[in-house]
C-alpha cells in the first residue's frame, strides 16, 4: 500500500479548486439564445412535458445518469461517527470513482440526521432529483432498516455499498476459488470473523449461491454467534444456529473457507496451517488483513487467498462492482437493485476472471502472464472489460426480473455506447502507474538539491514505482530533507564533485573517452566532464548502475539532451530522437510530436520520427492513428511545409503500410471526423479518431502543446517523452510541478522496463 503523508493528503484536497468534483454544463451557453433555451423562457417546455408525464424527466434532465451518494457520517471508513461534514471528502471520492469508472454523474449529499426516520424522510424528499441512490458510511444496524425502507418506498435503484459491494465481489471470488479447490458450496464450512453489515450481506449472498446456514460460523468480538448468546440483535440471531460454543482456533481446523471482515492480526499462521486441503482465505480487513498474505502463504502452498490490499493478488475491491451495477440499473431505468441483479453481477465478475486477459491489462500490472488460477480468481480493478461484462449482465437481470422500465433492444449498440462512455484509451496515467509499481526501477534524479524534485522522489519512493538515486550537493540535499520532514534518509545520495567520487569519475571518464576520443575529447576532459550531473547520471544509466534518469527542471533542454546523446546515444538504426507530449483530455489522449528536438526535419526525418512515436504510443496501450499536419489539405495549398508533409506521408505508406497515417491535413480536419468525412472521405483517417499529431517543424509543435496546456484547464500534460534513445533518459520542462515530475518518472520506469 502506498504510504500517504498527512500533508500530501491535505494538499491534494485543498490545492486549486477545493474538493474533488465539480458540475460542468453539457449544453451550449455562449449566446443569449442559448441562455433563453437553458432557462427562461425555453425551459418551460420540458417542464410542461415532465408535468404531463414524470418519466420524461429521464429524457429532458440529467436524472438518467445522476446518482446521489448519501451519508449521515455515522460510520466513515474506520473513523467511526465523525459527522456529516467530515464525511464529505469520502462522498466526493465515491463520486469521483462513479465518474471515472462508469461515467455516472454524482451529487454527494451529507445529511445531518442520525435518527433513521428523519434520514429516511429526508432521502425520500430529495429522491425525485436522482436516477439512483448509493447509501454510504451509515452505521449498523440502522443501515439495514434505512435501506429496506427506502427500497420499499421509492422506485429507483438503491444500494448500500458498504453492505453489498464487498458481498458481490467476495461472492465472485468464492465461486472461482471453490471451482479451483473442487469444493461444493453446499458442503463447505465457512468461518466468518466480524459480524457487521458487510459480513451479514456477504453471508446472505453466499446462501443465495447455495451455501448452507448450518455451515456458517460467525464470530463477533465476544465469540461465536450461538444459540446460547442472549446479547444478539435480530441480524446476529439469524446466524446463531449453533447450539455449542466453539473457539475460533477450533473452528478453523475444519474450515474450508475463512472470511475476515474485522481487524488485523486476529488469525495466526497455526490457524491457517490447521485448515483442510486447499483452504480459501479471504482476509479483507484494511489496511492490515486478519493475517498477512506473506504469513498465510508461508505455511500453506495450497492456499487460495484474497485481501483488500492492492499489493496482494486477488484484491477484493468494491470498485469492481458498484459503478457497473449502477450503470446497468440506470440504463434500463430499473426501479430497484434486486437480488437477481446482484447475483448477475457476481456471475459476470466471476466469469470475466476466467477469460483471456488482454495484453494491456497484463502489461499494466507488470506481469508476463495473467490467467485464471489461484492468483486470478477475480479481475483486476484496471480491467477495462468490467463495464461491458457487468453492466449488461445487471441490465439483463433487471429486464428478466421485471424491474426495468426502459429495456435495451440493441445489445451491440449498448456495448459500443459503454466503451464510448468510459473512454477506454484515457487511462494512460493509471496504466503507467500500475506498470511502474509492479516492476520499479532505479531512477537518477539529477537535480536533487531542488525541493520540488525531492518531493517528487518522496512520492516515487512512497508509492513504490521507482527507487530514487539523488544527485547533487550532499549537505544541501540533507538539509532540504530535514527542513521539509521528508523520509529520504535511506536513499542513495551522490555528489559527482565530491572527492569520494574521484575513482568513479575516472572510471566513467575512461568509458566516455573511449566513446568520444574521435569527437574532440581528451582523457582529462572526459574525466573532468563527469563532475557535471547530467553526464555523471547518464553514465550511471549507460553502465547499468541505474536504469533511468530525469533532469531539466532547472536546466535548458539542450543542457540535458546533449550529455544524454553523447553518453548513451540513440537506439540501433535510429538517426533522430524526438520529443512527444501526451495530453490527457476529456475526449481521450492526444499525442503531439516533435515538440522539443528537431527544428526543421526533412521528409525522411519526419517518417522516422512518426514511426518512433507510433511505437512509443503503442507502449502506452494506445493504438496510434496519426495525422501529419500542415496549413494544407491533400495539396490544397502550395509551400515548403505542405510539400514536405505530403512527401513524408508517401514514405510512411511505402515503408509502414500497416500504420494508420495520412496527411497533409489541417488540424481541424484531423480532429473533427465529421468534417473529414464530409470533405475527404477517401482519407485513411476517415471514420477513425485521430490521436497522434505530427508537426512540420519544432516551432509549430512546441507552440501548439504550450498553448493547449495553458489555455485548456482540464488538460494534463505528460512529457516531453524522448523517443529514439538507447536507454531511458527523459528531460523535464523548466519549472515542472511535482505531479508532472512524478508522471515523467513513471514514463522513465516503464521505458526502462521495455528497454
Amino acid at each position: 500500500m502506498a504510504k500517504i503523508k498527512k500533508q500530501y493528503a491535505l494538499d491534494y484536497h485543498s490545492n486549486g479548486r477545493p474538493g474533488k468534483i465539480e458540475v460542468v454544463p453539457t449544453k451550449p451557453y455562449n449566446s443569449q439564445r442559448d441562455l433563453s433555451l437553458a432557462y427562461s423562457p425555453g425551459v418551460a417546455e420540458p417542464c410542461l412535458e415532465i408535468a404531463a408525464d414524470k418519466s420524461n424527466s429521464y429524457k429532458y434532465t440529467a436524472k438518467s445518469n445522476l446518482v446521489a451518494v448519501i451519508s449521515n457520517g455515522t460510520a466513515v471508513l474506520g473513523l467511526g461517527n465523525i459527522g456529516p461534514e467530515a464525511s464529505k471528502p469520502v462522498m466526493e471520492g465515491k463520486g469521483l470513482l462513479f465518474k471515472i469508472f462508469a461515467d455516472i454523474d454524482v451529487f454527494d449529499i451529507e445529511v445531518d440526521a442520525e435518527d433513521p426516520e428523519l434520514f429516511i424522510q429526508t432521502v425520500k424528499a430529495i429522491a425525485p432529483t436522482f436516477g439512483g441512490i448509493n447509501l454510504e458510511d451509515i452505521k449498523a444496524p440502522e443501515a439495514f432498516e434505512i435501506e429496506r425502507r427506502l427500497k420499499e418506498e421509492l422506485n429507483i435503484p438503491i444500494m448500500h455499498d458498504d453492505q453489498h459491494g464487498t458481498a458481490i465481489i467476495s461472492s465472485a471470488a468464492l465461486l472461482n476459488a471453490l471451482e479451483l479447490a473442487k469444493k461444493d458450496i453446499k458442503k463447505v464450512k465457512i468461518v466468518v470473523v466480524g459480524a457487521g453489515a458487510a459480513a451479514f450481506s456477504c453471508c446472505k449472498l453466499y446462501l443465495a449461491l447455495g451455501a448452507t446456514l448450518k455451515n456458517i460460523y460467525m464470530y463477533d468480538s465476544k465469540g461465536l454467534l450461538s444459540k446460547k448468546r442472549e446479547d444478539l440483535d435480530e441480524h446476529k440471531t439469524f446466524f446463531a444456529v449453533h447450539a455449542k460454543d466453539i473457539s475460533l482456533k477450533e473452528a478453523m481446523k475444519s474450515a474450508d473457507v475463512f472470511l475476515g471482515l474485522s481487524k488485523g492480526g486476529l488469525v495466526t499462521k497455526e490457524m491457517v496451517k490447521s485448515m483442510p486441503k486447499d483452504p480459501i482465505v479471504f482476509a479483507l480487513a484494511n489496511p492490515e488483513p486478519e493475517i498477512s498474505y506473506e504469513d498465510a502463504t508461508s505455511v500453506r502452498k495450497d492456499i487460495i487467498m484474497a485481501t483488500g490490499r492492492s499489493d496482494n493478488p486477488n484484491q477484493v475491491n468494491n470498485v469492481l462492482g458498484f459503478p457497473f451495477i449502477f450503470r446497468g440499473a440506470l440504463d434500463v431505468r430499473a426501479t430497484v437493485i434486486n437480488e437477481e441483479m446482484k447475483l448477475a453481477a457476481v456471475r459476470a465478475i466471476a466469469d470475466l476472471a476466467k477469460e483471456q486477459v488482454p495484453e494491456e491489462v497484463i502489461e499494466a500490472y507488470g506481469e508476463k502472464n495473467i490467467s485464471f488460477g489461484k492468483e486470478q480468481i477475480i479481475p483486476k480493478p484496471l480491467d477495462s472489460r468490467l463495464i461491458t461484462a457487468v453492466s449488461p449482465a445487471v441490465a439483463k437481470a433487471a429486464m428478466d426480473s421485471g424491474v426495468a422500465q426502459h429495456p435495451i433492444k440493441d445489445w451491440d449498440a449498448y456495448d459500443a455506447e459503454l466503451k464510448k462512455r468510459l473512454g477506454l484509451e484515457n487511462k494512460v496515467v493509471s496504466t503507467l502507474t500500475e506498470k511502474a509499481i509492479h516492476n520499479p526501477k532505479r531512477v537518477v534524479f539529477a537535480e536533487a538539491d531542488n525541493y520540488t524534485i525531492l518531493k517528487a522522489a518522496q512520492g516515487a519512493k512512497d508509492e513504490g514505482y521507482a527507487i530514487p538515486i539523488l544527485l547533487g550537493r550532499t549537505e544541501k540535499i540533507k538539509k532540504l530533507i530535514k527542513e521539509n520532514d521528508l523520509e529520504l534518509e535511506d536513499v542513495l545520495i551522490i555528489d559527482p564533485k565530491d572527492e569520494n567520487m574521484r575513482k568513479k569519475r575516472e572510471q566513467y571518464g575512461k568509458i566516455f573517452f573511449e566513446k568520444r576520443q574521435r569527437r574532440g575529447y581528451t582523457l582529462f576532459e572526459a574525466e573532468k566532464i563527469m563532475r557535471e550531473r547530467n553526464y555523471f547520471g547518464s553514465m550511471m544509466v549507460e553502465v547499468g548502475e541505474a536504469d533511468a534518469m530525469i533532469s531539466g527542471i532547472t536546466r535548458n533542454y539542450k543542457d540535458v539532451i546533449r550529455p544524454a546523446l553523447a553518453v548513451v546515444g540513440t537506439q540501433e538504426g535510429v538517426d533522430k530522437v524526438a520529443g512527444m507530449y501526451v495530453l490527457i483530455t476529456k475526449k481521450g489522449p492526444l499525442i503531439l510530436a516533435d515538440t522539443t528536438v528537431n527544428i526543421d526535419p526533412t521528409p525522411e526525418d519526419l517518417a522516422e520520427i512518426t514511426n518512433l512515436v507510433a511505437k512509443k504510443v503503442r507502449r502506452l496501450n494506445i493504438h496510434p492513428r496519426i495525422a501529419l499536419l500542415s496549413y494544407s489539405n491533400f495539396g490544397s495549398a502550395q509551400g515548403k511545409d505542405a510539400t514536405k508533409m505530403a512527401k513524408a506521408v508517401q514514405i510512411l505508406h511505402e515503408r509502414y503500410p500497416n500504420l494508420v497515417v495520412d496527411g497533409e491535413l489541417q488540424a481541424n480536419f484531423a480532429l473533427n471526423n465529421d468534417l473529414l468525412i464530409d470533405k475527404f472521405s477517401f482519407s485513411e483517417l476517415a471514420n477513425k479518431k485521430v490521436n497522434t499529431l505530427i508537426f512540420p517543424n519544432l516551432a509549430s509543435g512546441n507552440i501548439a502543446y504550450k498553448l493547449l496546456q495553458e489555455m485548456v484547464d482540464d488538460i494534463e500534460a505528460i512529457g516531453p517523452i524522448l523517443v529514439g534513445m538507447k536507454k531511458s533518459i527523459h528531460v523535464l520542462q523548466l519549472g515542472s510541478s511535482v505531479r508532472e515530475i512524478q508522471n515523467m518518472v513513471k514514463v522513465a520506469v516503464v521505458d526502462a522496463q521495455n528497454k
